[in-house]
């Protein structure tokens, strides 16, 4: 699913990733663990789309057997819409918009009908036991539910894989619990793959592999 190779990341004169090799496997849940400015999320990023392998390395990125350091913005951007999920520690969600509307806005942008949208919206917030907040803003619904609509969004295009970044940093333990039962819950349903960057270690323990940065590089 992911082969990434000898992945160099700088912002300016300061060397943020110093060579990462990394294999993921379609279905695997991997976490990645490692002290502030480890690179964890600088990582996430590179393998997620939102930002680029350094350009003066060799580095290698392949998702889904498509090369990704070749492909031109515009086809980058529906490679990402198409088969990449994100959950964010903060949720992110549109204030001004549903719920229902929240989820669907990435399945817009594939180009589904209002119709086929709503519908696949509708089934995974049933799913994530949010069928009576369809029409609930942002700021009407709890800190669980939000994320919780945060992963329908992340959802709902179908994705081959989901990263996520401190996706429960923001929550109580009750509901930190119940979102990382969900992303096993969902794996073994639907067969996505799960990347997670976090600093819980119930949730870093619960996940196949266990990869730790330290300064810049995966421990071995």
């Amino acid at each position: 699913m992911i082969q990434a190779k000898n992945i160099h990341k700088y912002y300016g004169d300061l060397q943020v990733l110093k060579g990462v090799d990394l294999h993921i496997e379609k279905g695997e849940v991997v976490s990645i663990v490692g002290a502030s400015g480890a690179g964890k999320t600088t990582l996430l990023q590179i393998l997620g789309t939102l930002d680029q392998i350094d350009p003066k390395s060799d580095g290698t990125l392949i998702i889904n057997n498509t090369a990704i350091p070749g492909l031109e913005d515009k086809a980058l951007a529906k490679f990402r819409n198409q088969h990449i999920g994100f959950i964010f520690q903060f949720h992110q969600l549109l204030p001004e918009f549903s719920a229902l509307e929240n989820v669907c806005i990435p399945a817009f942008i594939f180009g589904k009908s209002k119709q086929e949208a709503e519908h696949k919206a509708k089934e995974l917030l049933d799913f994530l036991g949010l069928s009576n907040r369809y029409h609930h803003k942002p700021n009407e619904l709890s800190g669980g539910e939000q994320q919780r609509v945060a992963v329908a969004r992340a959802l709902v295009n179908n994705p081959e894989l989901i990263f996520a970044d401190e996706p429960s940093g923001n929550l109580d333990s009750e509901s930190a619990e119940n979102l990382h039962n969900l992303f096993f819950k969902l794996r073994d349903e639907f067969g996505q793959t799960f990347v997670i960057v976090t600093h819980n270690e119930e949730l870093a323990d619960m996940a196949d592999r266990k990869l730790t940065m330290v300064d810049g590089k995966i421990l071995i």
